[in-house]
């Protein structure tokens, strides 16, 4: 086993239990990071079988776009986990006859094969590189140096998205016991320190020892 191999069927692996874990994460927060976590894999495959661009645009679209809008949505929309799952058991064998038709399609399209049809000879000669060609490098220079401000308005986009979904779901507590900076700030010397006026206790003496006997 070679090392790209390797790190195939490590990607996989992940891949695998990351989209196993969309599905049975009881939190809806968590089952997203897991499905980020899932495109992640898939574009590190994508990169191994020198797909660079189908890769960038994995992370890019999706990582940076669309599992931005989703934890947006489920953090905007505070769903009720108990609600949600009280008819799972209900819609369990409709589910399961779905997945067992979208397998059953999924394994004949790969164990009928897909068609191949001749190219051009002449196209086929302009569209190949040399081969120390770099399409990373290409994607590089095209995204950071010809469309490098459109990406930098998308990255500022999709970060004040991220923070407004932030914002608008923090919930204070009221059990912390935080305190304000500026209230501390506006404090004036003599409301830190207050001064009472305590009267004088006496202790009340013993008893001499022959008055306990006379008693």
């Amino acid at each position: 086993m070679d090392f790209v191999a390797e790190f195939f069927y490590l990607f996989s692996a992940v891949l695998l239990l990351a989209a196993l874990r969309v599905v049975t994460a009881r939190n809806p927060v968590h089952a997203v990071l897991y499905l980020m976590l899932a495109f992640s894999q898939a574009a590190a495959l994508w990169l191994l079988l020198k797909a660079e661009f189908l890769g960038i645009a994995l992370v890019l679209v999706y990582l940076g776009a669309v599992m931005v809008l989703f934890l947006f949505v489920v953090m905007m929309l505070d769903i009720n986990v108990d609600a949600m799952r009280a008819g799972f058991w209900k819609h369990l064998p409709l589910a399961l006859l779905l997945g067992a038709v979208v397998s059953a399609e999924l394994i004949a399209v790969v164990w009928a094969g897909f068609p191949t049809a001749t190219a051009d000879p002449a196209v086929a000669s302009r569209a190949m590189h040399a081969p120390d060609h770099n399409n990373t490098l290409e994607l590089g220079r095209l995204l950071y140096r010809d469309y490098l401000y459109p990406i930098q308005v998308a990255a500022v986009i999709l970060l004040v998205a991220m923070i407004a979904a932030i914002a608008l779901t923090l919930r204070g507590r009221k059990d912390t016991k935080t305190v304000d900076p500026s209230l501390q700030v506006r404090v004036k010397a003599t409301q830190r320190l207050r001064v009472l006026s305590v009267p004088p206790a006496r202790v009340a003496s013993a008893p001499a020892a022959g008055q306990e006997e006379g008693a």
